[in-house]
């Protein structure tokens, strides 16, 4: 299940998660309070994984003490194998204004998007499984990418998505579509989802040599 930006009121209910399909992980794209990640890895007992967005609201904040939610993993900067799949994170968005949390240069996003590949490429080398998804929360440049400056597209990001060619990427931090997809495929056959809200997703997973598709198996995301 993917979700991002809005506490959704088909998720926030004391029945979830009845009427969603049986998912095996979710995916969060940021700009989530603390508390509705928790109430999530709660009521659905199944990894979850986020990155932060930019209005640093995941923190949990209890008599001025700040802690991060628990029972969810913050994927940011980090390349972790779950679930038979490997997802790479990378949090924030492309710096808009002089102060905030959550925002980025292009240099650091070059530093960041380099300790990823990094991390991508031990792994090559032990002959483990190449990144299946990248978890983010603003968009790579695109028919996804805002026409405003805050909601633009990160350059270095999608360099690092025509490098790697994860199957499957995972944005926020878009809330008007103004009239775009909910979806799309680039050139190189990545999936690239904006999660605002919630979906459920299928992903068919690949194989540990090969990378191909085996199209007889799913995973709910």
């Amino acid at each position: 299940m993917l979700i991002a930006d809005f506490e959704h009121p088909f998720v926030y209910r004391s029945s979830f998660p009845r009427d969603i399909p049986e998912v095996d992980m979710v995916l969060g794209a940021g700009d989530l309070a603390g508390s509705y990640l928790e109430f999530v890895a709660t009521k659905l007992p199944r990894p979850v994984l986020y990155v932060p967005g930019n209005h640093g609201n995941e923190k949990l904040i209890e008599n001025g003490v700040s802690s991060d939610p628990g029972g969810v993993t913050n994927l940011h900067g980090k390349v972790l194998e779950v679930g038979g799949l490997v997802v790479a994170g990378w949090g924030g968005a492309p710096k808009y204004r002089e102060k905030g949390e959550g925002q980025y240069t292009p240099l650091e996003a070059w530093h960041g998007f380099a300790k990823l590949a990094w991390q991508l490429r031990l792994r090559k080398l032990a002959g483990k499984r190449p990144l299946d998804i990248l978890l983010t929360h603003a968009p790579p440049l695109g028919p996804h990418a805002g026409s405003d400056f805050a909601h633009r597209g990160c350059v270095e990001m999608t360099k690092f998505i025509a490098h790697f060619k994860p199957r499957l990427v995972v944005h926020g931090h878009i809330h008007e579509y103004e009239g775009r997809k909910l979806e799309y495929t680039t050139p190189e056959g990545t999936r690239v989802v904006n999660a605002y809200g919630y979906r459920v997703v299928e992903l068919a997973p690949a194989s540990e040599k090969t990378g191909s598709r085996v199209e007889s198996e799913t995973v709910n995301i």
